[in-house]
Formats: structure tokens, sequence, C-alpha cells
């Protein structure tokens, strides 16, 4: 140990919960503060999914310039601005090999913005259908939205039901008639890996059969190094649910793909056939009954009022350059991996093993891993971790029905510091013996 274990005990006394694993990502992340402060020990931080690579310049400038021109006294469009419902339009059709008119292309404040909107709208357009099913392991905010919202949701672990498996597990709980969207994460956090064409093509199929919504989080878009994204109107294209239905919405966001998350700037794409359709029961809660009117004007003006102005600007430059093949955003991302590569080494090195794979194929280097001990529970390895001066968040959080795991995020573990990773999990090892 390298930390007192009274300390550390005690800061998370004061927490007033048993279970470490119960904790949220940001009561981790203020409990490793707590401790960074008393100990005087710098942390391995693995605990919070932010971005750890500079804001685009392209970003920055054009929002000084928007605000040097006054933007910042002027409400912006609910729906968005031109320029960045046009860049948006564009970057789906150059980076996705999807056509969406500008329409239905809509900046929201951050992804997560996104997500509440679109699980919001999904569970109100019929109320025999209130239920949302999560593919987990998943964004653990996105349930508590629903939770927020007093809306209902069902879930299930993807770890054993890959490839065909995927087809008849998924399919049980939409003949159940009461499910109104499909939500999950692809590249997934926290896992890493990435939903295959056909397990993809199952989702979609199904969701056309049963009439129901997926709402795809793109959040890591182009993130997985083992094809290159990064090439407009080039394949490989962003795999997406949006090639096998048309009922979907994607939620993409500036804060990883852009590294821009101070200003929370995020993308809904919606498709044409869900944004002109007519869902009587929306009548219930706004003057219009036509999905594409009630997520603008419902749900974004009556929480945020619209998207910050300037930001929008940011996001539209930064997709204009990237659209014009001026910038390769891909390329700057793959720090994450080689980040990742290294970490996932010194993990196997002293006897952890990988959570989760990618059916079969190799793990994906990027965002996140998975990791566990042998004969440790998820809430034994987090606090033993604390006393070695390492932090990471229990999967269980995450709707894994996995009871050994972590989530590790490499983005604020810097290259600098895997000599004392290595150190540390040495040590961590040996006192395991």
């Amino acid at each position: 140990m390298i930390i007192q274990k009274e300390l550390v005990d005690a800061l998370f006394a004061q927490f007033g919960e048993s279970d470490i694993t119960r904790l949220s990502i940001r009561e981790v992340g203020k409990l490793v503060a707590q401790i960074e402060k008393e100990s005087g020990q710098e942390f391995i931080h693995m605990e919070m999914g932010v971005p750890g690579l500079p804001a685009s310049p392209v970003a920055i400038a054009a929002e000084k310039e928007a605000l040097d021109n006054g933007l910042a006294a002027q409400y912006p469009n609910i729906e968005g601005i031109p320029f960045a419902k046009t860049e948006i339009a564009r970057f789906a059709n150059l980076f996705i090999n999807l056509e969406v008119s500008p329409l239905n292309c809509v900046p929201t404040v951050g992804g997560m913005q996104g997500s509440f909107a679109a699980l919001l709208a999904a569970a109100r357009t019929n109320p025999d259908k209130p239920y949302t099913l999560f593919i987990d392991p998943g964004f653990p905010v996105q349930k508590s939205q629903l939770h927020l919202m007093g809306l209902p949701f069902k879930s299930f672990d993807i770890l054993n039901f890959r490839g065909d498996k995927l087809h008849d597990k998924l399919e049980s709980f939409l003949k159940e008639g009461n499910v109104c969207s499909i939500c999950y994460s692809s590249p997934n956090n926290p896992s890493w890996f990435c939903f295959s064409e056909s397990e993809l093509k199952t989702i979609g199929e199904l969701a056309t059969k049963y009439d129901v919504i997926v709402i795809e989080d793109l959040a890591y878009f182009a993130m997985d190094f083992r094809q290159h994204y990064g090439t407009p109107a080039v394949a490989p294209f962003q795999p997406t649910v949006a090639h096998y239905t048309d009922n979907y919405i994607l939620l993409l966001s500036a804060s990883k793909i852009f590294s821009y998350a101070g200003q929370r700037i995020g993308m809904m794409i919606t498709s044409e056939k869900l944004r002109t359709r007519r869902y009587p029961n929306l009548k219930n809660y706004f003057t219009s009954d036509v999905l594409g009117h009630f997520i603008p004007y419902g749900v974004l003006y009556a929480t945020t009022a619209g998207t910050s102005h300037s930001a929008q600007y940011a996001l539209a430059a930064t997709l204009k350059v990237v659209n014009d093949g001026e910038i390769d955003f891909v390329k700057v991302l793959h720090a994450y991996g080689e980040k990742a590569r290294l970490m996932k080494a010194l993990f196997l090195k002293y006897g952890f093993y990988i959570v989760y794979n990618d059916e079969d194929r190799e793990l994906a280097d990027g965002f996140y891993f998975t990791i566990a001990y042998p004969n440790l529970t998820s809430g034994e390895l987090m606090k033993e971790f604390l006393y070695y001066g390492i932090s990471a968040i229990s999967l269980a959080i995450t709707g894994s029905e996995n009871l050994n795991g972590l989530r590790a995020c490499v983005s604020f573990v810097r290259l600098d510091q895997m000599e004392v990773l290595e150190e540390r999990l040495k040590a961590f090892a040996e006192a395991q013996q």
C-alpha cells in the first residue's frame, strides 16, 4: 500500500454508503480528489471518461469569432443554426454513408441532452409502450435520466448474447409489445466492444418488425481503431443501425471526437421517417403530434431553449474542415489507443484479465477497457485499488451482470505515469500472494 488504509476508509465512510460499487462516477471522482488532497499522493485516474486531449483549435477560433460578432446577445434557433445543420448532414453523408437532410440534424447541449430528448420522446409516442430496453453494459447516466423522468426501462447484459444469440434474446423483450426504444453505445462504454454488421442488422430488422425506435449512442464515433473511418467519402464508414432500419435516432458528441467537452455541444440525427411521423399520443404533452417538431420545440425548448449559439459555430467550423478533408480527426484520437495498448499489457502482466472481449475479434484499443482480478469482487478490487493510488469504477453501475469487473478509462493517464502504474500494479499483485 502507498496510502494509509485508515485514511481511505475514513474518507469513504463520509459518503454514507457501505458498498463502494454504488458510488456514481462523479462521487468516485470526489472521493479520489479528497484522498489525493489528504495523502499528497497523485492517483492513476481511470474513473472519469473525460477527454485527455486539447480541444480543437478550429473550434476555439470559430467560437471566439462568433462571440466577437455579438452572438452571445442573440438567442439561437431552437432547431440549430443553418451552418451547423448543413455540416452535420454532410458529416453523416461523408463518414456514415447516410443521406440525410439538414432538417434531420439538430445540435444539442452535449450528447446527454440528445439522449434525454430521444428517450423522453420515444417514451411519449405510445402509452402502451413505455419501456426503454438497454443493451448493457452502458452509460449509467442514461438510466439516471429515465429515473428522473419517472420512466421504466429493461436491460440485459450482452456478454453471453453476441452474434447469432442476439436475435432471440432481443426478440424475447420486443415481442412483449411494451418497448418503445432500444438504447446502446458502439463502440461500447464501458467494454469497448463494437457491434458487428450482422448484429446491427439484427437490431435494425427487429426494430422495424416491432416498430421500436433505436437510440444509437455514437459518442465514440470512429474510435474503433482497427479500421480507419477518418477519410471523407471513402469506405469503410462508421457502422450504424441506420443502414438497416428507418427507426433510428443517432447521438454524436463533440466532447470525445473533437475534445470539445467544456462547451457542451452534441448532435442528434433523426431519420426522415421518424422526423415526419405523427404519433397521436404526443398531443397529450405538446401542441403537435409530429415527432420532428416535438423533440426541438417540445423537449429542447422546455429544457434549455436551444444550444449555445457560439458553440454551434465551433462545431460547424470543425465539421466543415473535417468534411472538406483538411483535417483527419481520427488520427488525432489514436493517442487513446496507444495508451490503452500499454495499460492493458501492464494489467495482463500482473495477473488481471479482460472481462469483455469482442466476439471472435481481438478487442480494439481505445478509450475504455474492462479488467478484473481472480478471486476479487468488483467492490473489493475497487477499494483495494484506492490503497495503491489507482481509481476506476465498478461495472455494476453500467448494467453489467459481471460481479468482478471494473471499467478503466485511459484519457487521464499520462504516458509519463506508465512506470508508476507498473510499480503500483506490481505491489498490488505481490500483496495478493
